[in-house]
């Protein structure tokens, strides 16, 4: 039972089916009542309209108003949080991330889907890079950090804080620095190879660990191909297909700092290898003017729709794009092609690829259908929580 005294948030009447189903999100619309004086990031209790305890959870201004934290009547202590990072560190046991020489580099807390919503934990080495998504989990960060070096029992010396860019409304001087230890030291390694992690000023936390898998696959269909990697960011898929054994790979972002990241991340796997080039430039505009041949290409955007308002322009983003892709890729070519979108379901997004490759007139199978790797689980009862989805096609 809660020993602690929080303010209270009541439901409307009906509206707690969804947390009877163990949904982590209350909405906004479905409130009749909030105590006077919560403040953004408080812990509050939840109940029905008939008086009874439901859920307790982190209030927030906003369509998403309480993230659940437990559906039981507990204090959010120490305890609390130990208990949760140690359930998140053993889950990632379970399945060999953690522990591994050979992939130092991984996802050890996925927000809902390891039961702490609003808050991303990824490890490269012995740096925990730790960012929130909630006022809330901003707030319990330092005693969170502190936690996570015990749990961890020696594995993390050190715990950078960035989110600066998912919590902009933020005012704080805090929103990105080490809230533990300090290091220079910014090279991971992922299925041994090796690569920077730039969490001072890249995209998430540094890298995207959520397309381990499907860069192993892709060294897989890598030999001999000439390959182009379109939104290539710090480069993973192109350093992957040169240890395929690429004959060339191409590398494209508009960003030029992505472009020097990965012409690092190359180096420091192929020193001296010419197979690759990196060009600073618009991914429509590059798929438009080339004249190169290449039969391997990856499509791998940033989320074209960050809100369902968002939906319909998206939807006609991938498809533009993925019909670009048909007509430069030759006959007998491969198309890993992917959304990371959350708001674009995976049927979404396999009908935007039809329709690029119906106006295109190419024939295309499926041989592939990927997704978010084991350390970025699905809560099943949060099923929004399956972001990435990609298609792996053959064109003729």
């Amino acid at each position: 039972m809660n020993n602690m005294t929080y303010k209270t948030i009541r439901l409307k009447r009906g509206k707690e089916d969804s947390l009877l189903r163990f949904h982590p999100w209350i909405f906004s619309g479905a409130i009749q009542k909030i105590d006077d004086g919560v403040e953004e990031g408080e812990i509050v209790r939840v109940i029905t309209s008939g008086g009874d305890f439901i859920a307790t959870g982190h209030y927030q201004q906003g369509s998403i108003s309480v993230r659940v934290l437990s559906f039981t009547d507990v204090t959010i202590d120490d305890d609390f949080w130990r208990a949760r990072l140690t359930s998140a560190f053993e889950k990632r046991r379970s399945i060999g991330m953690a522990d591994n020489a050979d992939n130092n580099s991984y996802r050890l807390v996925h927000g809902e889907g390891d039961n702490m919503p609003g808050l991303i934990i990824d490890v490269y080495g012995n740096t925990a890079v730790m960012q929130s998504h909630s006022i809330g989990m901003h707030l319990s960060r330092r005693k969170i950090a502190n936690l996570l070096v015990d749990v961890m029992q020696g594995c993390i010396k050190h715990v950078y804080y960035k989110s600066e860019t998912t919590l902009p409304f933020m005012t704080a001087d805090d929103m990105n620095g080490f809230l533990v230890g300090g290091s220079d030291e910014n090279v991971a390694t992922e299925n041994g190879l090796h690569f920077r992690v730039d969490w001072l000023k890249g995209q998430k936390t540094g890298f995207f660990i959520d397309q381990r898998e499907n860069r192993a696959l892709l060294e897989r269909y890598a030999r001999g191909k000439r390959v182009l990697n379109m939104f290539c960011y710090t480069g993973g898929f192109s350093f992957y297909a040169m240890r395929g054994g690429a004959e060339l790979v191409h590398s494209v972002d508009c960003s030029a700092k992505a472009v020097e990241l990965t012409n690092e991340n190359v180096a420091l796997n192929f020193p001296d290898d010419n197979r690759h080039k990196a060009f600073c430039e618009d991914a429509f505009k590059y798929l438009e003017n080339t004249e190169e041949q290449y039969n391997l290409i990856v499509l791998d955007p940033p989320a074209f729709a960050k809100h369902r308002g968002a939906l319909h322009n998206a939807l006609k983003g991938y498809t533009r794009l993925n019909q670009k892709a048909f007509e430069c890729i030759e006959p007998g070519g491969i198309l890993f092609t992917f959304s990371c979108s959350q708001v674009v379901t995976k049927e979404h997004f396999r009908n935007a690829v039809f329709t690029a490759a119906a106006l295109s007139k190419r024939k295309v199978s499926i041989l592939h259908q990927l997704h978010q790797p084991a350390d970025h689980p699905i809560n099943i009862y949060h099923p929004e929580g399956e972001y990435l989805k990609g298609l792996v096609l053959y064109v003729e």
